[in-house]
């Protein structure tokens, strides 16, 4: 069976993802910083399925989710799902706390590349090896208050497009999921009443990629559900 890792997994997008990889069979390695959250999604899940909590930022973290993919069988999909804000709630540029710029960078950029640095022997040597990593709309589009978020997620982009040049043997997409009902979002505008659309609706997208293998670039994930 193939195998993937799936970072940020205890809910929203991530355990929405996991679960429709679980129902085509595939293993999972599943992180989350919430251990009892993670350990509650991966008991749910009807295959071999490995919980391993930490800080995606600690490369000792890292490496025992390689440690632990490998014994199921290797690394086959590579999903950076984890993300910080930066604030919460977010701020203006003009009073984000430079440490909180820091946290996202490091989980959002450094963290990402450090994972895939650790799982690239094993997605070479997979059949059709793959990484997605998550990006966002604030990566392309000026928003208010999401600058360093937005920031970071830009700079993401960047090291997605970069090593799907340099590793063609492999499929690297960053993946931009729109607009989403999660904790993350919640966080990041609390009060927000408008509705959002549910982490599942477009966990389609995500199948449609690992389905069809497009080449490796910068995907939204509501074009990819309907079909364009």
């Amino acid at each position: 069976m193939p195998v993937a890792i799936i970072t940020g997994a205890s809910k929203g997008l991530g355990r929405a993802l996991a679960g429709a990889l679980a129902a085509l069979g595939w293993d999972l390695v599943l992180d989350a910083r919430n251990a009892e959250a993670l350990r509650e999604t991966a008991a749910e899940l009807p295959t071999r399925v490995t919980a391993v909590p930490g800080d995606v930022a600690d490369a000792r973290h890292r490496a025992e989710l390689v440690a632990a993919a490998w014994r199921l069988g290797g690394v086959d999909l590579l999903v950076s799902n984890a993300s910080a804000l930066g604030a919460e709630p977010l701020v203006r540029l003009d009073g984000l706390p430079l440490e909180g710029l820091r946290r996202a960078l490091e989980v959002n950029v450094v963290a990402a590349l450090g994972l895939v640095q650790e799982a690239l022997p094993l997605l070479r040597a997979a059949r059709e090896g793959a990484v997605i990593a998550v990006s966002s709309d604030a990566a392309a589009e000026a928003y208010e208050t999401w600058g360093g978020y937005g920031a970071s997620k830009a700079a993401l982009d960047q090291l997605v497009a970069v090593l799907g040049a340099e590793e063609p043997g492999l499929r690297v997409w960053a993946v931009d999921p729109g607009d989403m009902a999660t904790d993350l979002y919640a966080a990041a505008v609390p009060g927000d009443g408008d509705p959002r659309p549910d982490p599942a609706s477009v966990v389609p997208g995500f199948l449609r990629l690992l389905r069809e293998r497009p080449a490796s670039g910068r995907y939204t994930a509501p074009a990819l559900v309907e079909g364009r």
